[in-house]
């Protein structure tokens, strides 16, 4: 499936932020859902927004504040897109 050019580039600067051990099954896990997700949607391309619902979507709760946390150091705008804030948002 295809990529915005820009979303792609802030998914690859946040996995590279992500602890080694846990990178390759986030990335794996990420690229897959965000594929689904822009499926869903009728659409060929990932979008920013497909990205986050993903996130939002499979990250376990011990790894929520860590998953804000870079989502803003790399760019995503989440809150855009209605997602809470903090894990306390949930």
């Amino acid at each position: 499936m295809d990529w915005e050019p820009k979303t792609k580039e802030k998914l690859e600067a946040m996995i590279a932020k992500i602890p080694v051990f846990h990178r390759r099954i986030t990335e794996e896990t990420v690229t897959k859902k965000s594929e689904e997700i822009a499926q869903l949607r009728n659409s060929g391309q990932v979008r920013e927004e497909d990205v986050i619902s993903a996130f939002f979507s499979d990250v376990p709760s011990p790894f929520y504040s860590m998953m804000v946390r870079l989502l803003e150091q790399t760019g995503f705008d989440y809150k855009k897109y209605g997602f809470p804030q903090d894990a306390n948002s949930r």
